[in-house]
């Protein structure tokens, strides 16, 4: 830390950096619901403390793309999600900011995502779970779903059923070869 001012500069990044974590959606949703593990909270403070040790340590200061994948990498592993909304690379790009802004003196992104985070907490993220075009879900009619439930499981053919066994006069049941080649 070359000048008397990283300290602070560092203090109001990292301070931005844990608020914008804590208003991403993706994230919240992923710790409300505990997609991490009990200690899901524990590790979005885990990601705030490795983004801002990233942005601390790399001359020059990673740009959003490698935020980005940083944001996704840690989603995948720690949680268990793969996001494809392309909040990532808003995330990265928000912090890609900060940065500059805090390294600049200013603390205006920091009092409006502090404000923001204070507003969403305590507050559930409402989910919508739907099936989108690439989906693993088949679409059906409720005609389709209707007959689907009307239906019986077909029966066995009663010509693929096993016949009964042949007993003969000593009461010996007699066995019948399955197929051709046995002895």
């Amino acid at each position: 830390m070359a000048s008397s001012t990283a300290p602070h500069t560092s203090v109001l990044f990292a301070r931005g950096v844990i608020a914008r974590l804590a208003a991403w959606p993706a994230l919240r949703i992923a710790v409300d619901q505990g997609w991490g593990g009990p200690e899901s909270a524990q590790k979005r403070t885990w990601l705030a403390s490795v983004l801002v040790d990233d942005f601390e340590e790399h001359q020059p200061a990673p740009d959003a793309d490698y935020v980005e994948d940083r944001l996704l990498q840690v989603m995948a592993d720690e949680f268990e999600t793969v996001l494809e909304d392309g909040s990532a690379e808003a995330v990265a790009k928000d912090l890609v900011r900060l940065w500059a802004e805090t390294a600049q003196g200013g603390d205006a992104l920091l009092k409006e995502w502090e404000e923001s985070a204070d507003r969403l907490k305590g507050k559930k993220v409402e989910v919508e779970e739907a099936a989108g075009d690439n989906s693993d879900w088949e679409e059906m009619s409720d005609d389709e779903e209707d007959a689907d439930e009307d239906e019986a499981p077909p029966l066995l053919d009663p010509s693929q059923r096993p016949h009964e066994p042949q007993i003969d006069a000593d009461g010996f049941i007699t066995v019948k070869s399955k197929g051709k080649g046995h002895r």
